[in-house]
């Protein structure tokens, strides 16, 4: 097999079809209009930390793999924490930044990283192509290559480690309307979910979704208000995501979004943004003018799960931590991240520490599933 491996300093030097035809089956965090946008945007780009470098894998010219990367000179934007990676090396004085990352850019959701068109699929081949990434980070003088949130383990190889880390994501058992959700709960929890949205009504505030042929400018007008506002309110800067961004996913993607939106007294207060395709329903972004209690709640878990549930979507990530989503019925699950780091010394440092972290990580998962509001458990993932 000859195979010819590029590395693309921007998304639109790969075919958008070709590129679509690869990752169609997969969530739209993969497609190459949102992976463009945020590079056209200005989102994404050498200056904000973010240099793409995205693999586009090719045999007599027919596309057969891909996988989005980035020459990150941060940790931001990534949940998967790894400061006190970076300040270890500074501490010897060595360069962890820049390194090699293969991710969905401030977009915590788990799916394939490296993708295949689904002939080629084969475990020789996946180690040759992230053996090959190795030695183009290398090439490049590159501290490391980290594969964030993938679906499952790119290589068995040693010299890698796998980390695990716990997010909350809600399942659909097969409901046909919230009530058949409610009814799973014990019945002190179920109060407790009642009187949460009920608290939302009283305050005299109404919420709607829009969606499809019911979303228009005006919903991401005011939603992009509400998100700047709020993250400025929070930490101070602007969001990492600017207006150029969420015009280009309305004109490119409208029909992966929803928009949650609040109004008390005729005004529209709060707004979450959501993307969704029949994979599943993601909470990405929120914002409000005003605070009111219960608001958030009803806007970024309760509406995301009736959505779900009239659109018959198998799940529901509402965005990464969080333990308050345990006790309205999102389960703790596993998410992964693989690492690999060139200098040896470091690579089985790195390892050390991931191995005796695992054990707080399944420790705190158990305690987390304990914690659960349904009458008996749910099946939950297995642990491996």
């Amino acid at each position: 097999m000859s195979l010819k491996l590029q590395f693309c300093p921007e998304i639109a030097q790969i075919n958008r079809a070709q590129w679509n035809k690869l990752t169609s089956p997969h969530y739209p965090f993969l497609r190459h209009e949102f992976l463009s946008a945020l590079e056209s945007s200005g989102s994404v780009t050498s200056k904000t930390g973010w240099q793409p470098y995205h693999l586009w894998v090719t045999e007599q010219d027919a596309p057969i793999a891909c996988m989005p990367l980035y020459i990150k000179t941060h940790s931001y934007g990534e949940y998967v924490f790894d400061w006190s990676w970076a300040e270890a090396y500074q501490r010897y004085q060595l360069n962890y930044y820049p390194k090699l990352v293969a991710a969905i850019p401030f977009t915590p959701v788990t799916g394939p990283r490296l993708i295949f068109d689904s002939s080629e699929i084969s475990e020789t081949l996946t180690d040759n192509i992230i053996s090959a990434v190795q030695q183009e980070s290398q090439k490049l003088g590159l501290s490391s290559l980290h594969i964030l949130f993938p679906e499952e383990r790119h290589t068995q190889d040693d010299q890698w480690c796998q980390r695990k880390s716990v997010q909350f994501q809600w399942h659909n058992q097969g409901y046909q309307q919230f009530d058949n959700f409610l009814s799973s709960f014990a019945s002190r929890k179920r109060k407790n979910l009642n009187k949460e949205r009920r608290k939302v009504r009283e305050q005299g505030i109404e919420v709607e979704r829009f969606f499809g042929a019911t979303l228009q400018a005006q919903h991401l007008d005011f939603f992009y208000q509400c998100y700047q506002q709020t993250y400025l309110k929070r930490s101070g800067h602007a969001g990492y995501l600017n207006r150029a961004f969420f015009d280009t996913l309305f004109t490119d993607m409208a029909d992966n979004i929803m928009i949650v939106q609040a109004q008390r007294d005729g005004e529209a207060i709060a707004a979450a943004l959501y993307f969704y395709n029949e994979n599943g329903l993601y909470g990405r972004y929120w914002g409000a003018l005003q605070e009111f209690d219960c608001l958030h709640f009803e806007c970024c878990y309760y509406q995301g799960i009736e959505f779900a549930i009239e659109q018959q979507l198998p799940l529901f990530n509402p965005g990464t931590q969080g333990e308050h989503k345990i006790q309205r019925g999102f389960e703790p699950i596993y998410c992964q991240s693989e690492h690999w780091l060139a200098n040896p010394d470091f690579n089985r440092a790195i390892q050390d520490f991931v191995k005796r972290e695992q054990l707080q990580i399944a420790h705190y998962k158990k305690e987390a599933a304990s914690l659960l509001p349904f009458k008996q458990a749910q099946p939950v993932e297995t642990e491996t």
